[in-house]
């Protein structure tokens, strides 16, 4: 674990800095500078595009980390690695000239009579490339065990180069439409970055020679392309559908509430980009000891750091939405809920990278499709009658059930569970944190609740899981920053 601590940490810590400045972007300066109605579109646009992002990539940024490995020559490397920058273009260059033509009937089904909307619908399809090719990549350089520079890219790049943009709107240097078309050309040039830099780790030789497991590759990136669909719709379907309905400001509310839940996924995106070439070497060697202890240490240090977060949250929730626009304040039972989806996927620790990289990814991909239209189901019913709440109890039901075919799924086939005894014991841990905290708040400025109140549970919460030594990795670690100090 030596090297997914290490780069964990770095990850970590960029991830944070890069969410901290979407916290200042996303509560503060959009909600702010913009009209609701902007705001909802600038999103409205991106999660679609995120949406259509594995269909445009062709799967082949899961496809690299699940086969570089099998790859020992040099030769057939470069082979691989030259199949891999061009598949994408299977997909993009159909697609791109299907909606040249029929350009004027999707934007009206897709803007759903929404005129603000309609004029942005290229845009769109831009994104979606612009993301797939950064995906790629990354995927390249990650492979090559080297994922904090491309963290940095993915997480604080575009962050900071939009709190840019934002202000220049503010000084109204830019005009909105600007801002927008602006925001688009900035995700070209983190990719363009991207490119250079995974270029510079493993310099590109086209080679156009017979490469051998073509077969099992062209069948693994058609299939990967489906569970980047389905995962996706369950996470971004549900903002989609909101706009869909003609509710752009309501995009804007939700999405602020997405945004604070999602800080508690933050210690899973950071880890995911080290275990996920990990899990496929240790899957294509047949190290089983390996993955086991992978699994079991990554799903409990997870669970403890997301859990932690989870309740700085929620235990300071009422408080937050006191510093933003008070009608953004709708958004409160979503950041539980979508909170609880984030947590359950922390605790299943690197359980997406075994499935995907596995000989069983075929049938995970069926249960994935299922629940995906169950999720587009739940969506069409559910917003209509309850609004925003109505789109995060979708998103809720959705990955608790696809979760739970996840890690019942790796048990039958592996044999393997990412839970323990000290999993119980972070579980109680939590429940009774909440219950101690969530009704106390001091009299002070909101700002100093949350810094007080949050020191308070940060002693309580770190402090029982060091004295009981739930994790040996984090005790080890703090071990180490209390010897420095």
């Amino acid at each position: 674990m030596g090297v997914v601590i290490n780069q964990s940490i770095k990850n970590t810590i960029i991830t944070y800095l890069g969410f901290g400045l979407g916290a200042i972007n996303t509560l503060f300066l959009f909600t702010r500078f913009l009209s609701d109605e902007y705001f909802g579109l600038i999103t409205y646009i991106l999660s679609t595009a995120n949406i259509l992002m594995p269909l445009m990539a062709f799967g082949v940024n899961n496809t690299i980390i699940k086969f570089y490995s099998t790859f020992r020559t040099r030769q057939s490397q470069n082979t691989f690695l030259t199949l891999i920058l061009f598949l994408p273009l299977v997909i993009i260059i159909p697609f791109g000239t299907i909606g040249y033509f029929a350009f004027d009937a999707i934007s009206t089904w897709i803007a759903n009579d929404n005129a603000l909307v309609k004029e942005y619908v290229w845009l769109i399809y831009i994104s979606a490339v612009i993301f797939a090719y950064f995906e790629v990549f990354y995927s390249w350089a990650k492979v090559q065990m080297q994922s904090v520079f491309g963290n940095f890219m993915k997480e604080v790049f575009h962050r900071l180069a939009t709190m840019f943009l934002l202000f220049l709107l503010y000084l109204e240097v830019i005009t909105v439409d600007e801002l927008i078309l602006l925001i688009v050309i900035m995700y070209v040039i983190r990719t363009c970055i991207m490119m250079v830099y995974a270029f510079s780790v493993k310099r590109p030789t086209l080679k156009f020679t017979k490469l051998a497991k073509l077969s099992d590759i062209l069948k693994y990136t058609t299939l990967i392309i489906v569970a980047g669909s389905v995962a996706n719709i369950i996470l971004e379907i549900d903002k989609f559908m909101i706009g869909f309905y003609n509710i752009l400001e309501n995009v804007a509310y939700y999405s602020v509430a997405i945004y604070i839940a999602s800080v508690v996924g933050v210690p899973s995106r950071a880890m995911h980009q080290i275990t996920n070439p990990l899990t496929a070497k240790y899957l294509n060697e047949r190290d089983k000891v390996s993955l086991k202890e992978l699994y079991q240490k990554s799903s409990l240090n997870l669970f403890i750091i997301s859990g932690f977060i989870y309740l700085l949250i929620v235990l300071n929730i009422n408080e937050l939405y006191k510093l933003i626009p008070e009608q953004f304040g709708s958004g409160i039972l979503v950041v539980f809920l979508i909170g609880l989806a984030k947590l359950f996927d922390n605790l299943l620790g690197n359980n997406n990278s075994i499935l995907f990289n596995s000989d069983y990814y075929r049938i995970v991909l069926i249960q994935g499709i299922f629940l995906a239209i169950i999720s587009v189901l739940l969506n069409i019913y559910f917003i209509p009658h309850y609004g925003l709440n109505g789109a995060a109890y979708a998103t809720f039901i959705s990955v608790f059930l696809y979760n739970i075919i996840k890690v019942s799924f790796v048990y039958r086939k592996f044999g393997i569970l990412p839970f323990s005894e000290n999993t119980l014991k972070v579980s109680i841990l939590i429940f009774i944190s909440t219950m101690a905290f969530y009704f106390w708040d001091f009299s002070f400025y909101p700002i100093m609740n949350i810094g007080l109140k949050s020191l308070i549970i940060g002693l309580v919460y770190g402090g029982i899981c060091y004295y009981f030594n739930l994790s040996e990795e984090i005790t080890k670690l703090l071990n180490k920053i209390l010897k420095r100090t």
